[in-house]
C-alpha cells in the first residue's frame, strides 16, 4: 500500500490534453516491471492516486510509461509536473493480456480513443515474441485525427506495411483521407479466420459492446475475445469497492476479462 517515489524523466506529448509520461525511481528501491495489460497506482502527493495501464517498455532500467489524458484534477496535476518531480508507484497489478495464448495464431488489437495505450505494449511485445503470432492487425479509432495518439509510431507502422494498420475517425478533417465511421466497421477490412483468431479490445465500454457482437457476426466466439476494463479503481486490491462490476472487483479481477466472463453485465448499459 505503500507508494514508491519514481522521478518524471521525460514527457512527450501525443495530442492536444494527452502526453506519455516516463518515471525512473528516485532511490534504491523500484517496482517488478508491468506486463502489458498491468496497470500502477500513480500519486501525486498531496492532490490523489489513480490507477494506469502500461503502455509499453522503456530503456531504462526499472522505467514505467504511463500515456495520460487531462480530464480530472489529478490528471491535470501530473500534466503540470516539471521534469525531476517526485510522484509516488504501486504496483504491478492486475491481470495482464494473455500474450502466451497467441501462439501461431491470428491477432486483432482493437482500440478505440486511448485504449489504444494499454494494447501498445501488447503489440511491441507480440511483434519481438520468440514463439510469435501468424498474423497480428491493429484496428484504431478516434474522435479525429488530432485525437489520435502515437501518431509518429503508426505513421512508421504504416510505411512498413507490417503490421497491417487499419485507422478510422468520427470526424474528419479536410486533410483526412483514411476511413471515416465507428471502430467495428473496420472488422470489414481485416482479414479474419475466426476459428484461428484471438481479439484484444480497449476502448469505451459502448465501443467495446459493439465490436464484440461485430466479432460474433464475424464466426469468433466469446471465448477468444478480451477486453480491458478502465474504470474507478482506489485501492487496486478489491477492498475498497469502487470498481466492483457485477460479481468482480476490475482491479482485482481484471483490467482484463475474457468476455465471456463480463459479457453479461457489459450489457447493461446502466451498470
Amino acid at each position: 500500500m505503500r507508494p514508491t517515489p519514481y522521478r518524471l524523466v521525460r514527457r512527450r506529448r501525443e495530442t492536444r490534453d494527452t502526453a506519455t509520461f516516463e518515471y525512473v525511481p528516485a532511490g534504491p528501491e523500484q517496482l517488478s516491471a508491468l506486463a502489458p495489460g498491468q496497470f500502477n497506482m500513480l500519486s501525486v502527493f498531496g492532490v490523489g492516486e489513480a490507477a494506469f495501464s502500461s503502455c509499453g517498455e522503456s530503456p531504462r532500467p526499472g522505467a514505467f510509461v504511463h500515456t495520460i489524458r487531462a480530464v480530472g484534477a489529478l490528471t491535470q496535476a501530473i500534466h503540470r509536473l516539471k521534469r525531476g518531480a517526485i510522484v509516488g508507484l504501486r504496483g504491478p497489478f492486475g491481470n495482464p493480456w494473455p500474450l502466451a495464448r497467441t501462439a501461431g495464431k491470428d491477432v486483432l488489437l482493437i482500440a478505440g480513443g486511448l485504449g489504444i495505450a494499454p494494447l501498445r505494449g501488447a503489440l511491441r511485445s507480440l511483434l519481438k515474441a520468440a514463439d510469435p503470432p501468424r498474423r497480428v492487425t491493429l484496428l484504431y479509432g478516434a474522435r479525429s485525427p488530432v485525437d489520435l495518439v502515437y501518431r509518429h509510431e503508426l505513421r512508421q507502422l504504416r510505411r512498413r506495411g507490417q503490421p497491417p494498420v487499419l485507422l478510422t475517425v468520427d470526424r474528419p478533417d479536410r486533410l483526412w483521407r483514411g476511413h471515416v465511421g465507428v471502430v467495428p466497421k473496420l472488422l470489414t477490412l481485416a482479414a479474419v479466420a475466426p476459428v484461428q483468431t484471438i481479439a484484444l479490445v480497449c476502448g469505451p465500454e459502448v465501443m467495446m459492446r459493439f465490436t464484440a457482437r461485430a466479432l460474433g457476426v464475424l464466426g469468433i466466439e466469446d471465448s477468444q475475445i478480451y477486453v480491458s476494463l478502465e474504470r474507478n479503481m482506489s485501492c487496486a486490491l478489491g477492498f475498497c469497492g469502487h470498481c466492483q462490476f457485477g460479481p468482480v472487483f476490475i482491479c482485482r479481477d481484471g483490467p482484463v476479462f475474457r468476455y465471456d466472463r463480463v459479457r453479461p453485465w457489459l450489457d447493461i448499459p446502466e451498470l
